[in-house]
């Protein structure tokens, strides 16, 4: 194997790759071996086709396929780790050369990591921010614990109110017709959820159990379904049955209920703590992002097309695993929302960019620093990875190759270099609003 490297303009770079044609022979050889037992011809026993045969009966080229592509996989990454490239996007690959007899011929385009000139990174300001929690926050807190442990009551004897469960059958018609997945029954419906289109929970208050009533909407201009969009739909709605929560009584044995505590002034002061707690972990990641986005604005690089397409693709994968963790699958997701692959992309777009600003400056940083991470560091982290799987650190140290080790590393450095830019900060205070300066004179 032999690799070329041609730089090309705004950080990307062409590997020409060749592979002898011995190894093409073999790559040939293989897919042939591992098809054969699929392919049938006249006067022989399936899976007894001589390759000669196949070749004269559907063309040299037959088998070309996926050699190619075991050759590409076989070849490329060594071919990157010989051109000596910091290779920051997917290759995008062409074959230049393939025919027997002949060296196998390949080029991969690839974006290279830019190089970053740093502006100001020690000192920074960034926006003090009050953690301070008040009365009001607690009282929040415990009455929506209250609404967590609410029971769900019939209720009898007076109209749908705000905030109550129906449970209703219904029909929705367009221009008199009935449209599919506009009908549902014994569907128990929160007033105020807004779950439903436009107007319709509104108008199911003051109704009573056992009215049978009629419900005018319209649908949205950009709703998912097209023959529906922008149109005015009427339904026919039954009300079953009218639900309300019943909240527990705020006293110490709700306390007792909800929590360790045996009283409720114990138990508001442990919420007060975790709210304290939770607004200064906050607090912590808004700095670092404001931090590092003044950083970044005062840095400069030339960030590659390709390194930003691949991120966005990255994200959107990431979504997509969120989403089937939910019982979801990534189309469902996307037909039940309207969005396509192209919107997506365009919405996540500037946080890929921004991700790929902050990990260049942070690592530049810890190049500039020279920080180092000691072995010791490393293996602190396998170790809380080791708790986190409930597995001993051993095996994962057994699972991880030198190249996983490299990236832990590479990870670590970078959050090195992020604490030394929060540990020699300037706050200061937020800038007061025209109101809040009047206020105070």
């Amino acid at each position: 194997m032999s690799v070329q490297v041609e730089k090309l303009e705004k950080n990307m770079a062409k590997l020409t790759i060749e592979v002898s044609a011995d190894k093409l022979e073999k790559a040939i050889q293989a897919a042939y071996l591992k098809e054969k037992s699929k392919i049938s011809l006249p006067g022989f026993r399936k899976g007894k086709v001589p390759r000669q045969m196949i070749e004269k009966m559907y063309g040299a080229s037959i088998f070309y396929e996926d050699a190619a592509n075991r050759l590409i996989q076989e070849n490329y990454g060594p071919s990157v780790d010989e051109s000596g490239l910091d290779v920051v996007s997917r290759p995008t690959i062409d074959i230049t050369q393939i025919e027997k007899g002949q060296p196998f011929i390949f080029t991969a385009e690839v974006a290279v990591k830019p190089e970053v000139k740093l502006g100001k990174y020690m000192g920074v300001t960034v926006t003090k921010i009050d953690t301070s929690v008040s009365d009001e926050e607690v009282d929040a807190a415990v009455e929506e614990e209250r609404n967590n442990n609410a029971r769900t009551v019939t209720v009898d004897g007076r109209p749908i109110q705000d905030g109550d469960t129906a449970v209703i059958d219904f029909e929705g018609f367009v221009d008199g017709v009935a449209f599919e997945g506009g009908k549902a029954e014994n569907h128990s419906l929160v007033i105020g959820s807004h779950s439903f289109i436009d107007t319709f929970e509104e108008q199911l208050i003051g109704k009573n159990a056992g009215d049978e009533t009629e419900v005018n909407v319209t649908f949205p201009e950009e709703y998912q379904a097209e023959e529906l969009a922008g149109k005015p739909a009427v339904f026919k709605v039954k009300i079953h049955e009218i639900k309300a929560k019943e909240l527990p009584e705020l006293d110490d044995e709700f306390a007792q209920d909800v929590s360790e505590f045996d009283t409720l002034a114990e138990y508001r002061e442990d919420i007060r703590k975790k709210l304290e707690e939770s607004k200064e972990e906050d607090a912590r990641r808004t700095k670092e992002d404001e931090a590092i986005k003044k950083i970044v604005d005062k840095s400069s690089m030339e960030i590659p097309d390709a390194m930003l397409e691949t991120q966005i693709d990255v994200m959107v994968e990431e979504f997509a695993q969120r989403i089937s963790q939910q019982g979801l699958s990534f189309e469902q997701y996307m037909q039940f929302s309207g969005m396509t692959m192209d919107k997506m992309k365009e919405q996540v777009k500037p946080e890929a960019l921004s991700r790929i600003q902050s990990s260049l400056v942070l690592e530049e940083i810890a190049k500039t620093e020279e920080i180092q991470v000691s072995d010791d560091e490393v293996m602190d982290e396998i170790e809380k990875m080791a708790k986190a799987y409930g597995m001993p650190s051993e095996r994962i140290t057994d699972f991880l190759t030198e190249e996983q080790k490299n990236s832990m590393k590479k990870d670590i450095s970078v959050q090195k270099a992020v604490k030394l830019v929060m540990d020699n900060i300037k706050e200061r205070a937020k800038a007061k609003s025209k109101k809040e300066k009047e206020a105070a004179e």
